[in-house]
């Protein structure tokens, strides 16, 4: 059934889709990074073509550059070169424009707009959020900069071109929007676990909400960050952790089809010699479900209070993210982030949860008019419309952004996924998609060049 619990239906979204509603929306930026009033590629302008760029992957620097230049106002209050038509058509002022944003504007834009959709909809489970967190890697182009920070995987064969980006991603379950995640390096020197990249992104959710995650963070440690944060949590364990627990835990209930235990989780050595935030003598009173599905069980571990089947169906639902890391890397392309520097690939991964975020809004409205769920409907089709009918524009006033929005709206519901009930597909591994390494091939491990060294001798 569509998800109606909101009593607004689709205009509760227009707050956070009035941020693009016109130049007058992301104009504050230029207050936060401040240019001088002959600048054309101000810092409001800079988020917006950035923006057309993540909405249209394929999109070069020269595009958005006459992309700017089609679509700008060009009235008395606009830049001199804009009303005169004598704006260059070389990119390289775009290009330093570019450099020139500072994080700290990507930051706020992305934040804002995570947050004000957040804010719009209603609470998930026990009238709290639930925040679906997990981890994935995004490669990088193989510039020295990102090569440095984020090592590429080696092998026998030696030390590999890609840079690895280690990435943790939290999504909220019942907007769907997603927070910017946090990244490290998941080779080298300073690599770094999934669970290490968690605690800060745990810190940043909002008040008393729920972390949920896979048997990959089932450890004591996110449970404690989520506990020393104000939250609550649900984490999945593998069926050795949960063996374990089981042991020193006290039966409670038990169906054919579940089992509920209560015990007392406290670190053990290993856990504190290697995680610093656990201090003192900590524990966390949890419950331990099992649950049958299928041929199979699920093995849960929570400090909340629900039935067997409220957690089922609440843990079901988690596979959600895994279906928007993949639509945040195939479908607006960040595998193919041709950025050369740290600060660049930060700024383009920003710009591109604003993307994904303003999409799966549009999706979410678009349900309201379908009478479908949000996820009925096809996140590429909704991301096409999108792009041709509100990214592909600017607007002049308020009526005529209402005026495309409801066209946009009504192509969106039409985006409606096949029905085909009882089909199953195993997992896939996507190809990466083909970029240059300039020639450059797999550098050989120390070891192998001495190893021949001593054979020639």
């Amino acid at each position: 059934m569509p998800n109606q619990d909101d009593s607004n239906g689709p205009n509760m979204f227009n707050a956070a889709f009035e941020l693009l509603q016109q130049w007058l929306n992301i104009e504050e930026s230029d207050e936060i990074q401040p240019l001088g009033n002959a600048t054309v590629y101000k810092t409001s302008v800079v988020i917006w073509l950035m923006l057309f760029q993540r909405l249209t992957p394929d999109a070069s620097l020269k595009d958005s550059v006459e992309y700017f230049f089609a679509n700008a106002p060009k009235g008395t209050q606009a830049n001199r070169r804009l009303r005169e038509g004598t704006l260059s058509t070389s990119n390289s002022s775009y290009c330093g424009a570019r450099k020139r944003l500072s994080i700290d504007v990507v930051d706020w834009f992305q934040n804002r707009l995570s947050k004000s959709i957040i804010e719009t909809t209603q609470p998930s489970f026990n009238a709290q959020r639930v925040f679906l967190i997990d981890g994935t890697t995004l490669p990088g182009f193989p510039s020295p900069a990102l090569q440095a920070a984020f090592p590429p995987a080696s092998n026998q064969h030696g030390i590999g071109v890609w840079p690895v980006v280690f990435l943790v991603a939290a999504h909220e379950l019942s907007s769907g929007a997603a927070l910017f995640p946090e990244v490290g390096a998941m080779y080298g020197e300073n690599a770094i676990s999934e669970t290490k990249l968690a605690e800060p992104l745990i810190c940043r959710l909002p008040p008393a909400s729920i972390v949920m995650a896979d048997a990959g963070f089932g450890i004591y440690s996110v449970a404690n960050m989520a506990n020393l944060s104000g939250h609550n949590f649900v984490l999945r364990l593998t069926e050795q952790r949960f063996v374990s627990h089981r042991k020193k835990a006290t039966l409670v209930d038990s169906t054919a089809t579940s089992r509920t235990y209560e015990y007392t989780w406290k670190p053990s050595a290993k856990e504190r010699a290697n995680n610093p935030s656990i201090v003192g003598e900590t524990k966390l009173p949890v419950k331990l479900y099992e649950l049958k599905i299928g041929d199979e069980w699920l093995y849960l571990i929570t400090d909340l209070k629900a039935s067997p089947k409220d957690f089922k169906d609440l843990y079901f639902q988690r596979n959600h993210i895994e279906i928007d890391i993949r639509n945040i890397k195939v479908v607006l392309d960040t595998e193919s982030l041709q950025c050369k520097s740290v600060e660049m690939f930060q700024k383009e991964l920003g710009m591109a949860m604003v993307a994904y975020n303003l999409t799966s809004q549009l999706r979410r409205q678009a349900s309201f008019v379908a009478n479908c769920t949000p996820r009925e409907l096809s996140f590429t089709g909704v991301w096409t419309v999108y792009r041709h009918h509100l990214q592909a524009r600017l607007f002049k006033d308020a009526d005529q952004w209402k005026e495309q929005f409801d066209v946009a709206l009504q192509r969106a519901a039409k985006q409606k996924l096949p029905n085909r009930p009882g089909r199953s597909f195993p997992r896939e591994t996507y190809t990466r998609a083909p970029k240059s390494s300039h020639g450059k091939r797999r550098s050989r491990s120390q070891k192998t060049q001495e190893t021949d060294e001593t054979n020639l001798k």
